[in-house]
């Protein structure tokens, strides 16, 4: 076949994908799209999601607005998608919340908040769609993060909240097998959103961060992109990835258990680019503080 006529691998599929109007989820929305389906936006961002619906045309693409920390929405999301194109072939939920906080910042109302959205809401919509998905021999794909595993103290709350879904994901797989429902989760790594652009600029970052990045955070040259997610994910959300249920995989760069980045050298590598930084009169770089830098360097550097 030429590039022309492949043959579209999400052909006559409804696709519900929470938390769409930006970022990764978009990128999911157009890629499904450009692979036969028939998407199911959702957001809070009323503008946006109208937006992209409009992009992706009416009779391809549907916008239903909420707030999935109401604890009522996933019902009502539920129903109202069922309504769109009268089916669900796959639900990702992809929606969530990355607000940042350290442990004693982190209260009630804020850990609870985190977990209704990250964790509560994509129980309870797969529990309000299931019988949908029953009809369908359907599929859910979770949208977890490599934070999962442990994650950074900044964001406690969302790694604990990653991490529970990994237990759904599995869970669920196992109970929905005989029903012939699908679940799988794909733990995504860096990814350059948006959102995430602007949230290491608040961080105090360059506007060139992600061009200077270190080569153990981002070892082919750059972030991932969300069209790089989206691609990934069609696989998982497509009839071709029958009958595998329950399994949670990273999409990243590099192995996230027992990795150790290789550090050989990097206290000159880093000392000459620290140097290059002064010289330059931009900010200063300054090396990790378990590297050592040779006597010679660091007095070339001070």
């Amino acid at each position: 076949m030429t590039a022309h006529h492949h043959a579209m691998r999400l052909q006559n599929q409804v696709i519900l994908i929470t938390g769409s109007t930006t970022g990764i989820g978009a990128a999911m929305a157009r890629r499904f799209v450009a692979e036969g389906a028939r998407v199911i936006l959702h957001g809070r961002d009323v503008a946006r999601g109208e937006k992209l619906r409009d992009e992706l045309g009416a009779e391809k693409a549907a916008f239903i607005a909420g707030d999935l920390a109401d604890e009522h929405h996933p019902e009502q999301l539920a129903e109202a998608a069922l309504e769109c194109f009268g089916k669900i072939d796959a639900l990702v939920n992809n929606a969530a919340l990355t607000t940042r906080a350290h442990i004693a910042d982190t209260d009630t109302e804020f850990f609870n908040r985190v977990l209704a959205v990250n964790l509560r809401a994509p129980f309870m919509l797969i529990r309000a769609l299931l019988p949908a998905l029953k009809k369908t021999q359907g599929c859910v794909l979770n949208i977890g993060s490599v934070l999962a595993h442990c994650g950074q103290s900044n964001l406690v709350a969302y790694s604990i909240s990653k991490g529970g879904l990994m237990t759904l994901t599995r869970n669920l797989a196992d109970t929905l097998g005989p029903d012939r429902v699908r679940v799988n989760q794909m733990n995504v790594g860096w990814t350059l959103t948006d959102n995430e652009y602007q949230t290491k600029l608040s961080d105090g970052l360059r506007p060139d961060w992600p061009e200077t990045l270190p080569p153990y955070a981002v070892p082919s040259g750059s972030l991932l992109m969300p069209e790089d997610i989206a691609e990934a994910a069609i696989y998982w959300v497509s009839s071709a990835s029958r009958p595998v249920s329950g399994t949670v995989f990273e999409v990243e760069q590099y192995p996230m258990i027992g990795r150790i980045p290789n550090q050989e050298n990097q206290g000159e590598v880093m000392a000459r680019e620290r140097v290059a930084k002064i010289s330059n009169g931009t900010a200063q770089l300054i090396p990790l503080p378990h590297i050592h830098l040779p006597p010679k360097v660091a007095n070339r550097t001070s």
